[in-house]
């Protein structure tokens, strides 16, 4: 529901309003918002506060204004927005780099603050880890491998970190597919990670990061003599 605005801030007001719609998901991604006239009904502001709100959720990346066709949803975060774009330009050594550092610091919060539930959860994706590398479905594991990570963060319970490795990982994954081997090597590493952080071994379970994105790294990176 859409509430009536006080007349204090109204342009701030209305953007905060329109990013907290779009992220509890009254609008997704793709959506177009409704026309001008029913928005400044809804908010009860004028044609150039609604505008001023809309030309600064554009600017940051959340909406997209196409003229003659309406005003559509982007993505559902500032943050979001930003690291795409940001992302968009960076090597892939660049984006391992920045993975290695997020990694290391969520295995070393997760080993202090993981619960029992954290870690039947990391165990359900490991397992869905080794069952698509029998399968040779490198999609899935890809997938599974993301959803493994996921939860090791949200074991951290650094809610800023949870939000940043969220919206960056997504374009790292994406971006580091071609380097994800499936194979037992690759699956024994995510025992042995979680392992770590199951005994809250912190130097272990970052030991387990340095060692997969040396791999990553050996894959991307030229041989000597190329």
């Amino acid at each position: 529901m859409i509430r009536k605005l006080q007349k204090k801030s109204l342009v701030e007001q209305v953007y905060s309003q329109i990013e907290d719609m779009i992220k509890n998901g009254t609008w997704q991604i793709g959506d177009r918002l409704p026309v001008e006239a029913d928005l400044m009904e809804q908010f009860g502001v004028s044609r150039n506060t609604l505008r001023e709100a809309i030309r600064a959720l554009a600017h940051v990346g959340l909406l997209e204004v196409k003229q003659g066709d309406g005003t559509f949803v982007l993505t559902t975060s500032e943050l979001n927005a930003v690291l795409q774009k940001r992302i968009q330009g960076a090597a892939v050594l660049e984006i391992l780099e920045v993975r290695h550092a997020l990694d290391r610091e969520a295995v070393s919060l997760a080993c202090l603050r993981r619960t029992e539930e954290d870690l039947i959860e990391m165990e359900k994706f490991r397992d869905q880890c080794f069952q698509f590398t029998k399968e040779s479905n490198l999609e899935g594991f890809v997938e599974a491998d993301w959803q493994l990570h996921q939860a090791i963060t949200a074991a951290s319970y650094n809610p800023l970190l949870i939000d940043m490795y969220a919206h960056l990982f997504e374009e790292i994954q994406m971006s580091i597919t071609s380097t994800t081997e499936m194979n037992d090597s690759s699956a024994a590493g995510h025992n042995d990670l979680i392992l770590a952080i199951r005994n809250q071994d912190a130097a272990s379970a970052v030991h387990c990061v340095d060692l997969y994105i040396s791999h990553f790294k050996q894959i991307i990176l030229p041989k000597k003599g190329e």
